[in-house]
């Protein structure tokens, strides 16, 4: 029997270390725990070779006392908490007094670090758990830890880690992640001497987003801001449309720490379900905001999980905050057209460029007095030239016919022609300048002039050079009838036998016939579950379930039947199945109980099987009208009726968009009626 003893101090160290510090970022996650609690507003990181050789954290934070910096590289050394009673309300990030001593045992540690109100700073060097250096030193307010040569005393552990390209990009991520659960603080992360990334520190979580992920991914965003039972979900979620192949870009921030939870992932999820393309998933950025006391952050070394005391409490909070960000602000998507002009007129037609100081003149008819120019903005009247006025060009209209046999386009005739005229210089008379009647009037209105209802607007309005009492009135009655009559949209026709062509106001509108039916009959099949019906057994089946499996199934009797299944605890943990609803056709019955055992054990708000969604899909895919089918204009006017304005109607089950807008500006734009 081999004889029990009891480990020496620095392989106990060395153990311990192993379960905080497995990387160069888990001594930038410990370093930076410490700078937030220590109120920094200023924090940055720098690496050399991923982190490995050389990392800095340095910070404006409350800094270390003197007397109490030996102290602080004792394992179990803490300022956060003194009494066991402070586990149940911990709001720090750091509480467990593991971290600088982990660090300082298996790496070559220098700190410099000075309190605000004293003189004299702390120079401090640690290695492998040996101080070797204390002395005052002049420094700035805040801590500075450089840490070098990172498992020197445990090649094993060295030899694990990944190239330095990779370990530095867990460091980046990391600060990443802190950069986003606290904006208030200004992150400057350097790698290899080039800085990656700075925050601003302005307290806006958007302005994190957008310093963090760029601005591409920051505008395909949607606020988020509810609060459930006490606890408040806030940030940003993605649009359905911008959704992600993976589930990386999931921030879920507790309390200001950054967690994974399944919890709130699964109610992420949950809300999106059936507005998302298969094979993606929704990204976000969400503060949960709770009492201490329902959480516990003391279940993990790296306190990277945490465990709530009501799964479901926090599962329901997540997914109703979701859901009513959406359904709220994921407005129908709106068609942008390109504002860019890729031709001139000059290049549009051929016109050859005439230099700086001259002009054409055209002329399509002779009847026509003045020339045809291109539609500018209005422009101020300018005084006639000087005398002295440089000689410009004029060109001799040509003759045109007043017949076209042929069909020609006149206009661009006349165009042509007017260029293969010789031009002649002439100098062109000074403009005159124009009568006093015709210049545009500036000066304010007399209130005689003026129709005035009451002399307070008067008053309110004299300073005003186009507005009079009759605006205000008309506005407050388009205003009124705006409020009483909604606008509603007018089928014009349909394109391809695909997608229905409507307007509503200065909108128009494109809906995709079949995914804005097929959503229809999905949502109508799926509100009437109540309205399933079951198919009873000859003989019941048993199925064995787990024990936290037959728990929820007895928990949720009445919820389950009302889905159409027909369900009974028998002996623990087996359950007797009497009955499935019809549609479920020749599904396991087995499969089928442990999903929906499942779903109630993730507290999912609506517990109906994935597997009804799918058959719903099926359905609401063969029912609805097809793509090239001819459609009646009146049934197609009763499609948008049901359609538009509905807010579950936004998406197709598959997640492709309905309908999406087109702004009549944006029209006249492309068409250069406005500039």
């Amino acid at each position: 029997m081999a004889q029990i003893k009891v480990l020496s101090k620095e392989v106990a160290e060395l153990i311990a270390a192993g379960e905080v510090i497995d990387r160069p970022a888990s001594v930038i996650k410990e370093l930076l725990e410490n700078a937030i609690d220590a109120k920094a507003n200023v924090i940055t990181v720098e690496i050399i070779n991923g982190g490995r050789t050389y990392l800095r954290v340095t910070d404006n934070g409350a800094g270390i006392a003197g007397e109490d910096i030996a102290k602080a590289f004792l394992r179990h050394a803490t300022s956060k908490i003194s009494e066991k009673e402070d586990l149940a309300g911990i709001m720090t990030l750091g509480f467990r007094g593991e971290a600088l001593a982990s660090i300082s045992a298996v790496a070559k540690v220098e700190v410099i670090t000075k309190l605000r109100d004293q003189m004299y700073g702390t120079h401090y060097v640690i290695e492998g758990g040996v101080e070797k250096l204390c002395e005052d030193s002049g420094c700035p307010d805040g801590t500075t830890f450089v840490v070098r040569d990172l498992f020197y005393n445990v090649p094993a552990r060295l030899k694990f880690l990944k190239k330095d390209t990779t370990e530095g990009n867990f460091a980046a991520d990391l600060v990443t992640k802190l950069a986003l659960s606290h904006p208030e603080i200004s992150f400057k992360f350097i790698r290899d001497n080039k800085p990656e990334l700075i925050t601003a520190g302005d307290g806006k979580l958007y302005s994190a987003i957008n310093s963090v992920f760029g601005r591409q991914f920051a505008a395909s965003l949607i606020p988020v801001d509810s609060t459930w039972n006490g606890i408040r979900v806030s940030g940003f979620t993605v649009r359905p449309l911008w959704a992600k192949p993976n589930r990386k870009f999931q921030n879920f921030f507790v309390n200001g720490r950054y967690v994974r939870t399944k919890t709130c992932s699964g109610a992420l999820e949950e809300a999106y379900r059936n507005s998302i393309m298969t094979g993606k998933f929704p990204a976000c950025v969400l503060n949960i905001t709770t009492a201490p006391e329902i959480i516990d952050v003391n279940v993990h070394p790296t306190k990277i999980e945490v465990r709530f005391s009501d799964d479901k409490l926090v599962y329901e909070a997540v997914y109703f905050a979701v859901k009513d960000a959406l359904l709220k602000d994921d407005k129908p998507v709106e068609m942008q057209l390109e504002n860019k002009r890729h031709f001139t007129d000059r290049e549009l037609y051929d016109i050859p460029q005439k230099p700086q100081g001259e002009q054409l003149r055209f002329s399509v008819s002779e009847k026509q007095k003045e020339p045809v120019q291109a539609a500018a903005p209005a422009e101020p009247v300018k005084k006639a030239p000087p005398p002295h006025a440089p000689v410009r060009e004029a060109v001799v209209p040509p003759p045109v016919k007043q017949d076209n046999p042929n069909g020609e386009d006149l206009f661009l005739k006349s165009l042509n022609e007017g260029i293969e005229q010789e031009t002649e210089a002439v100098p062109l008379p000074p403009e005159p300048e124009p009568p006093l009647a015709e210049q545009p009037v500036y000066e304010r209105e007399s209130a005689e002039d003026v129709m005035t209802v009451s002399q307070e607007i008067d008053e309110q309005i004299k300073d005003f050079k186009y507005i009079s009492n009759a605006s205000f009135e008309r506005r407050s009655e388009i205003v009124e009838d705006s409020v009483k009559e909604p606008v509603k949209p007018v089928v014009i026709g349909e394109l391809f036998k695909t997608y229905i062509v409507a307007q509503a106001g200065d909108e128009m509108l494109l809906f995709d016939k079949h995914a804005s039916h097929e959503r229809y009959i999905f949502e109508k099949i799926k509100d009437q579950p109540n309205e399933l019906e079951t198919q009873m057994f000859l003989e019941p089946i048993l199925v064995l379930l787990s024990y936290d499996e037959f728990d929820a199934i007895a928990a949720n009797t009445d919820k389950i039947n009302s889905l159409g299944f027909c369900i009974e605890p028998d002996v623990a943990p087996s359950v007797a199945v009497k009955g499935v609803p019809v549609i479920l056709g020749d599904e396991n019955p087995t499969d089928i109980v442990t999903q929906l055992a499942n779903n109630f054990i993730d507290c999912k708000y609506n517990p109906q099987l994935e597997i009804f969604d799918e058959l719903y899909h099926s359905i609401a895919c063969k029912a609805a009208i097809k793509a090239n089918d001819d459609s009646d204009i009146l049934e197609l006017q009763a499609l948008v009726n049901n359609v538009y304005g509905n807010d579950e109607i936004r998406y197709c089950p598959h997640g492709r968009p309905v309908m999406i807008k087109l702004k009549k500006r944006d029209i006249e734009k492309q068409f250069r009626r406005i500039v």
